[in-house]
């Protein structure tokens, strides 16, 4: 079933939702035998047996059983040291805890153990069923865990700790401002298991704070493509409501080209120049939502494709709607719950956008083993796909679907040819004749439609189908539906004068059965009389006072009520008013035709996909979207100031050529050096940090920034005879630049104390620098750095023995191919094509290095060939310098980095010449996003037990005989992905080890040969490249070409 909404129903009202199943569910309870012979099992010693018994509560539990009579003995073994076991008393746990909260808080101090847990699975569990023990008393503690929870290392147990923000929320509203803090550090994890469930909390708990959105909003659009499908529905959402605030309508374009606007006649041309609206441009940040989400049309759940189309709905330009329309009509191929949500919005976006769907009408035709709310759906999207050019089609379907032994639906359809003949006036005629020949169906409820329909048809033109009025009335006696019957004594007393004769017949005919008819019936008998003794008194006084005599006397009061007002107003007396005066104006007056609209006018004020929009009635917890803003608020507030690696070489090189120049004072070189100094340092800084959590790495860099300012402000505060002795012994300590380098090669851990160290000491080096000689200052310097050095292996020594084994290697193989990046039609005679080195990035350790080969074979010399820096709004991008010239023909080599955040999402960027632009997008394979390490063996075995459980993917294959062999095996895999050879000390097993280029997690690979079969196993935090490489291994290992 679709998800409505993300926001649609909030937790309590999920929870009363949940119980309420339950009780409907498990009104049956596990017999009394059974239930004993499960408890002995769970007291005996044997671990088997408590597995078993386990295995089968659980089995119980999921076919709607009552097992919470065996929650004492259950709980007993939630110490167990058997992992399995532990596992199933923690999922039994959580689905009882809240009903037996006493015995459950016996085992809180267990549960608190197993936050310290070495397993991930057993740590997110006892903080799941932590946060499932409802006892306010317990709130400080499920506080504590949630926070601690949020800094785990594990992407899971954090996924954990974001479900148990709502669940704490539901519980104590008050901890409100202490949860937001722990949302705002999980809305920044880079995890894609995580970011669904944070949004969900965010939703939950603080939608409002949009602020907390900004700085992680392109994280979130750009991982959106890897999270887990319900998060993607989630995030869709939120991010639908986020754009609706921060930028500014991309339908005003319209608006723009209003040449009818009185003021430009009468306003001045100053005036006129003033009021003149720039020309719309898009948001790039705009852009890039609605590009990101533009591939999970193609997703397999269609609660991702709903969200996505609502998005384009609510945000996307009106000319680039079209889009959504075939994922939608492919959606129609689901299950009927589906269909129902999806015609649902198609009806609704039908009004508005006819052209959208028109050419899949056919999509549209009902089917015999449709559902009747599926009929009647695709019914109300036909009618509004109606026009002049396809009525005649639609009304052939509908005589067909008038026929259908469903009753409903033949009944829906005489009201859709009725909206057919008000929408389009060229066929009213044919619809109110083909309408009168079912008057005379054998079906009651198809003619009492049809009465229905006609009689709101004939307001629009009564004096021309007067025969028509005079029709029904000879069918009256053969109808009996009160609807039909009182519809056709409204049209006799409103057009009364057009049947003169006829009318006071049917008058009599109703006098006799009056004490019979249905109340409805009974008011339009009253009012047929009241009109026709305006009308036609002298035929139909006394037929009008033996029926006010009933009337006043009936059972109903508002029978009685409007028969006394009807008395008083059309037989004048002495006690009547002047009103009786204005009785024939007041009952004769000309009434408007009704307009008959579809169902779903309305539904658009609800965003399209929520429970709100399906129930048309706002449920509780609707977030509504926003009105557009006149003016986009500032987007620098989206800009995340973080160090650029990718910028810090570039500009090492830069200043180096400008002081190699020696165009500056000796004062101006001495600043050069002294900011060279320090932006080295803070870029050193922030590689280093990139292994350590993000609190100390924020805490790192103020504290480096901190040093880096105090030391410009004393430097600038020095005399100028200070600052050149201080250049001539900076430029002397340039010259130990081996020894100083060092630190560049040391692991991030070690690098990241060592500077810290460094910084620490300079303050007070800088004092006493000019009283020493410029040798021993040197030497000085020299021993520092060692020292340094020395002292930050001390203080992590695990660190260094770990980290120094995990050194960088040379890529095994460098695929040849090249990839097209655009072709010479599109690029107008410059084609370009582009292929991965494996090589590391010269621009920034996090970037994948590419060679873009440009060719000219125009016959034209092209100029000015580079990347628009506005173009990339995803990835971060080092640009080529700029090409001032190629000639025809020619080629040309260039390099360039991209960042891809470890996902395969296209870089996206606009290659420009002097004249043109042209889009276009690199397309990275898994295996491009790694670097190849070397380990040795206990290495590579100690790295992989640690990356077990949910990092860890495997599949069995059968392997072709010329595959085997270990050169076939490690050729084969090297080919897919850019991984190093680890050395293996056993045949059949070979292992392969990298690092992704962005966040460096390890990715271990290991191929064990068990004739004929082989294990592929990867082990790695990056759960999604993992899939995606065993999938790609397979493929190539099972491949017989070489």
């Amino acid at each position: 079933m679709l998800g409505m909404s993300a926001n649609s129903v909030s937790y309590n009202e999920q929870g009363s939702v949940e119980s309420g199943v339950d009780a409907a569910q498990e009104n049956s309870s596990i017999p009394g035998s059974f239930s004993s012979d499960l408890k002995e099992m769970l007291e005996s010693n044997k671990e088997s047996l408590k597995l078993e018994a386990m295995k089968r509560i659980v089995g119980l539990i999921a076919k709607g059983k009552n097992a919470s009579e065996l929650f004492p003995a259950v709980v007993k073994n939630v110490a167990s040291k058997n992992i399995e076991l532990k596992k199933l008393v923690y999922v039994y746990l959580v689905r009882y805890a809240e009903e037996q909260q006493d015995l459950a808080l016996l085992s809180i101090s267990t549960f608190q153990r197993a936050l310290k847990d070495p397993n991930q699975l057993i740590r997110a569990s006892a903080l799941r069923v932590l946060s499932s023990i409802r006892v306010p008393i317990i709130v400080p503690i499920m506080m504590l865990a949630i926070k601690e929870a949020a800094t785990d290392l594990s992407p899971y147990v954090r996924k954990t700790a974001a479900h148990a923000i709502q669940k704490l929320y539901s519980l104590d509203p008050d901890q409100k401002e202490h949860l937001i803090e722990v949302i705002e550090k999980l809305l920044k994890d880079k995890s894609t298991l995580v970011a669904g469930s944070v949004v969900m909390a965010f939703e939950e708990v603080c939608p409002d704070r949009i602020d907390l959105i900004h700085k992680n909003y392109r994280k979130l659009c750009n991982l959106l493509v890897d999270v887990e499908e319900w998060g993607q529905v989630v995030i869709i959402h939120m991010l639908t409501r986020y754009a609706r605030t921060q930028f500014v309508s991309p339908w005003r374009e319209d608006a723009m080209f209003d040449e009818n606007n009185e003021k430009a006649f009468y306003d001045s041309e100053e005036e006129r120049k003033v009021e003149q609206t720039k020309p719309y441009i898009m948001d790039p940040d705009h852009r890039l939502l609605l590009r990101n989400t533009k591939p999970l049309l193609q997703s397999r759940n269609t609660a991702v494709v709903m969200a996505v189309s609502q998005l384009y709905w609510h945000l996307a330009p009106k000319h680039e709607l079209s889009i959504i329309t075939k994922s939608l009509v492919r959606l129609l191929r689901s299950h009927r719950e589906v269909q129902y949500v999806v015609l649902q919005n198609i009806a609704t976006m039908s009004i508005q956008r006819k052209g959208m769907f028109e050419p899949f009408m056919k999509s549209f035709y009902v089917r015999s083993t449709d559902a009747t709310h599926i009929k009647t759906l695709k019914l109300e999207i036909l009618t509004n796909l109606a026009n002049e050019a396809n009525i005649s089609t639609i009304l052939r379907e509908f005589q067909t679907y008038v026929k259908s032994q469903d009753k409903a639906f033949a009944a829906a359809t005489i009201q859709a040819i009725g909206r057919c003949a008000t929408n389009i006036s060229e066929v009213t005629d044919t619809c109110l004749n083909g309408l009168v020949l079912l008057l005379s169906n054998r079906d009651e409820t198809v003619v009492a439609e049809s009465v229905v329909v006609i009689k709101k048809l004939l307001q629009t033109q009564p004096s021309q189908h007067s025969d028509i009025i005079k029709h029904m009335a000879k069918l009256f006696d053969n109808i009996t539906v009160p609807m039909a019957r009182a519809s056709i004594l409204w049209l006799m007393g409103e057009y009364c004068e057009h049947v003169p004769k006829i009318a006071p017949d049917v008058l009599r005919k109703m006098a006799k059965t009056f004490t019979n008819e249905e109340d409805i019936v009974k008011l339009q008998i009253v009012n047929l009389a009241a009109k026709l003794y305006l009308t036609n008194s002298k035929q139909t006084k006394l037929l009008t006072q033996y029926i006010l005599n009933l009337g006043k006397y009936d059972q109903n009061y508002d029978i009685r009520d409007r028969t006394r007002f009807i008395r008083q107003l059309i037989v004048p007396n002495e006690k009547s008013g002047a009103l009786s005066k204005y009785a024939r104006r007041i009952l004769m007056a000309p009434k408007p035709a009704p307009v008959l609209q579809s169902a779903f006018k309305d539904r658009d004020r609800f965003q399209l996909g929520t429970l709100s929009h399906t129930l048309n009635s706002q449920a509780s917890g609707y977030l509504e979207l926003s009105d557009w803003p006149a003016v986009a608020p500032d987007q620098s507030v989206r800009n995340v100031e973080v160090v650029k690696e990718a910028g810090a070489p570039a500009l090492r090189k830069s200043k180096t050529a400008k002081s190699n120049e020696k165009f500056y004072s000796d004062s101006e070189e001495e600043e050069e050096e002294e900011e060279e100094g320090s932006s080295s340092e803070g870029s050193s800084s922030s590689s280093s940090e990139e292994s350590v959590s993000e609190s100390e790495s924020e805490e790192n860099s103020d504290d480096s920034n901190k040093s880096s300012s105090s030391q410009s402000e004393k430097s600038s505060s020095e005399s100028d005879s200070e600052k050149k002795k201080k250049t001539l012994k900076n430029k002397k300590l340039q010259q130990q630049k081996p020894d100083i380098l060092i630190i560049t090669y040391l692991p991030p851990q070690i690098m990241q104390k060592t500077l810290l160290l460094i910084i620490m000491t300079k303050y007070i080096l800088i004092h006493i620098v000019l009283s020493i000689s410029t040798q021993f200052f040197v030497n000085c310097m020299c021993s520092l750095l060692h020292l340094c050095v020395f002292l930050a292996c001390q203080f992590d020594v695990v660190s260094w023995h770990v980290h120094v084994s995990l050194q960088a290697s040379s890529p095994v193989f460098v695929p040849e191919t090249s990839h097209e990046l655009l072709h010479r039609m599109t690029g107008k005679g410059l084609s370009a094509q582009y292929r991965f080195t494996r090589q590391p990035c010269i621009y920034g350790n996090s970037m994948v290095s590419l060679q873009l080969t440009l060719s000219n074979s125009s016959d034209q010399a092209l100029e000015n060939i580079h990347i628009s820096e506005k173009s990339s709004t995803g990835q971060n991008i080092h640009r080529f310098n700029a090409i001032e010239r190629l000639e025809p023909q020619a080629s040309v080599t260039v390099s360039m980095g991209v960042d891809f955040n470890d996902s395969t999402q296209a870089a996206n960027f606009q290659l420009c010449t002097k004249e043109d632009e042209f889009s276009v997008s690199i397309q990275p394979a898994v295996g491009e996003l790694l670097l190849p390490i070397t380990m040795s063996e206990a290495d590579f075995t100690k790295e992989q037990g640690k990356l077990m459980g949910m990092n860890e993917s495997s599949a069995t294959i059968t392997m072709t005989p010329e595959n085997v062999s270990s050169q076939s095996v490690n050729r084969k895999v090297v080919s897919v992905a850019n991984i190093g050879v680890i050395p293996s000390s056993q045949e059949n097993i070979y292992r392969f080890a990298g690092k992704t280029v962005s966040s460096g997690s390890l990715v271990l690979v290991s191929v064990a040969l068990k004739d004929p079969d082989a294990v592929i196993t990867i082990n790695t935090e990056k759960t999604v490249i993992g899939s995606m490489l065993l999938r790609q291994f397979k493929t190539a290992l099972t491949n017989s070409c070489p």
